[in-house]
């Protein structure tokens, strides 16, 4: 039965896979966002861009067959990201931007209901939010300042947004904490990891935090002839921020975070310190490494079991164009190290008591339970130079592993093919994973536990 049932689903996901692609060849090419131009110096444009799926995970589904083989295949059908661009420049060096997201739009369950126990309220789970909001003081490449919400600078991953990795599910290792909380300082809400409806207010969401970013970049000569480019940001930030004796960081003391990327061959040319994980041979031949650093004092824990917070990213862009139009080679590799000793076997907290390795603070509903560990991904992918239809193939394959030092391993592997009809503004994906990734989740708890399953996807990524 559990053959039969591989089998009609990878059936089902192959007539989705026809259906898209078929659509893919009645699809019109993306433009640029709109724009008013008022004079020399003045200007405002609007753009969009949505992110959706169809996913078939296996024990996904919410029933128990009765034969007792354990659940069904899931079937379901997600919207990821739907965004509001909103930007302008009012002077010859100061720009603004203004974004929204769609926070809920991702979840089923939505927002808590008043109306129904049990159930969500009318348009519950369609949050429309500020994800971006930024005034920007840009005087030449050397030195530049952002001033509000924006992205905190750490990895390539989260600056790549959702919208600029190569892969559709493109955050597969730990989140720093203003990617792991769900609400930004000010509002109160329950970690991941720990017991819901907590008095811990936020460190920031979607990668975000209200802060202060320093930015520019500079040639480098380099011993072996030809200039490279060094591209650094630095950024304080609010951080995790708690209640009056509910939480960590009882000083409100700030986040702070830097990163800095060498760029060996071509220079990236991307909006302000933000990155992509690739370019499709656009941008010629690239080699960057960076290393990224974000810290925060008595940043994560809890009340009685804190701990400092220090999160440090390596990561590798190499991307090379092949001679005679053979196509596009694109490579990512990362590694995350976080340390966050809050609750660590044998520690005494400030009541006195031991730690025993992260149980008392999972079973507290204050616990900023970060990540603590090492993780690392890695994936290549291949970009066909011959159309079909009116865009080009591009197969891939990816690892993630990740290490918690207080819960179970967890791995995964990727395999798919993107169709890519305008880079980053029109793509199709469908892709495998196995795993147990997906099962365990973001809980680094003592307690997590998961099987490794199979899942399915077909995506697509529109943006103007």
């Amino acid at each position: 039965m559990k053959l039969n049932q591989i089998k009609n689903n990878l059936l089902h996901t192959g007539v989705a896979i026809a259906l898209v692609t078929g659509m893919a060849f009645t699809l019109p090419s993306a433009n640029a966002g709109g724009k008013i131009t008022i004079d020399d110096t003045k200007w405002i444009s609007v753009g969009m861009g949505i992110r959706m799926n169809y996913s078939a995970v296996q024990q996904g589904s919410a029933g128990i067959k009765f034969n007792g083989t354990g659940k069904d295949y899931s079937s379901d059908f997600s919207l990821n990201n739907t965004r509001i661009y909103l930007a302008g420049q009012v002077h010859k060096y100061i720009k603004f931007a203004f974004n929204t997201e769609c926070f809920n739009c991702g979840f089923g369950n939505g927002s808590v209901s008043p109306s129904f126990t049990g159930l969500n309220g009318f348009a519950s789970n369609s949050n429309i939010g500020i994800l971006d909001a930024i005034v920007k003081f840009e005087f030449n490449r050397h030195v530049n300042f952002w001033v509000g919400r924006t992205l905190v600078p750490t990895t390539r991953g989260e600056l790549n947004g959702p919208f600029y990795h190569q892969t559709h599910e493109g955050f597969k290792t730990p989140f720093y904490p203003s990617d792991h909380s769900v609400n930004f300082a000010g509002g109160q809400f329950g970690t991941p990891g720990g017991n819901s409806g907590g008095f811990l207010n936020g460190a920031g969401l979607y990668g975000r935090d209200d802060g202060v970013v320093f930015f520019g970049d500079l040639d480098v000569a380099q011993p072996w002839g030809g200039n490279g480019t060094l591209q650094y940001s630095s950024m304080v930030s609010s951080g995790v921020r708690s209640a009056a004796l509910l939480g960590p960081n009882q000083s409100d003391s700030n986040m702070w975070s830097g990163r800095v990327t060498y760029n060996f061959l071509n220079p990236e040319k991307n909006p302000g310190y933000y990155t992509s994980g690739g370019y499709y041979g656009g941008a010629g031949d690239i080699l960057a490494i960076a290393m990224g650093i974000s810290h925060q004092k008595d940043g994560a824990g809890t009340f009685i079991h804190t701990s400092d917070f220090t999160g440090l990213t390596t990561d590798l862009l190499f991307e090379k164009v092949l001679d005679n139009n053979m196509g596009v080679f694109t490579f990512n590799a990362e590694y995350k190290r976080f340390w966050a000793p809050y609750d660590k076997i044998g520690q005494i907290g400030k009541t006195g008591l031991a730690g025993l390795g992260g149980v008392n603070a999972f079973a507290s509903p204050d616990c900023a339970c970060w990540f603590r560990g090492q993780s690392w991904t890695m994936y290549g992918l291949y970009l066909i130079p011959h159309k079909v239809g009116i865009g080009r193939f591009q197969p891939y394959g990816r690892f993630v592993s990740v290490q918690p030092e207080s819960s179970t391993n967890r791995t995964e592997i990727e395999g798919g093919v993107n169709y890519i009809i305008d880079n980053y503004n029109a793509r199709l994906s469908a892709f495998w994973q196995h795993g147990d990734l997906f099962t365990k989740g973001l809980n680094y708890s003592p307690f997590a536990a998961g099987n490794k399953i199979d899942k399915f996807t077909i995506a697509v990524q529109l943006q103007i």
